[in-house]
């Protein structure tokens, strides 16, 4: 089989607030928005444009972006696109694509507690991101969208 690689990097600022949840098997679930903007130049006019990005963190690394970010912190993080689908209530099948981060850093900004700071915490302090007392079929029935509104038991609107 060939190799390939499905490896997402970026760098931007919180569009809101983390919204930390916890499975019933207890591993935590942190999802955000990260703004990126890029610009170019066409003749003398600067274009610029803004793309926004689902992300989603879990377990130690849920429970750090919970405590350390908040709307308008600058952060770098590191991880894989994934895209789900599901049947919503109208029967219409709906997809969201998402970044599963395993790494996180803190670059300044708005902290959780409100103050300007510059810590780059992933850099001097490492996070073990590895699942525990979470087996892969808990996770692969979980749909992230019921976790953030309060339904844990992996069985959605059905």
């Amino acid at each position: 089989m060939a190799r390939s690689l499905n490896k997402v990097i970026l760098i931007g600022n919180l569009t809101r607030d983390v919204e930390l949840r916890y499975t019933p098997q207890g591993a935590a679930v942190a999802a955000f928005g990260v703004a990126t903007n890029r610009q170019w130049k066409v003749a003398d006019q600067v274009k610029e444009a803004t793309e926004f990005h689902n992300i989603v963190a879990w377990n130690k690394l849920a429970e750090l972006c919970g405590q350390m970010l908040a709307k308008g912190s600058r952060v770098y993080v590191e991880g894989r696109l994934q895209t789900r689908d599901w049947v919503d209530q109208t029967g219409a099948k709906r997809y969201r694509t998402e970044i599963v981060i395993d790494e996180m850093i803190f670059l300044g900004g708005k902290s959780k507690n409100g103050e300007n700071a510059t810590d780059d915490y992933g850099a001097s302090h490492p996070v073990d991101t590895t699942s525990h007392d979470v087996s892969s079929d808990d996770l692969a029935n979980l749909n992230i969208d019921d976790v953030l509104a309060g339904d844990t038991s992996g069985q959605g609107d059905k």
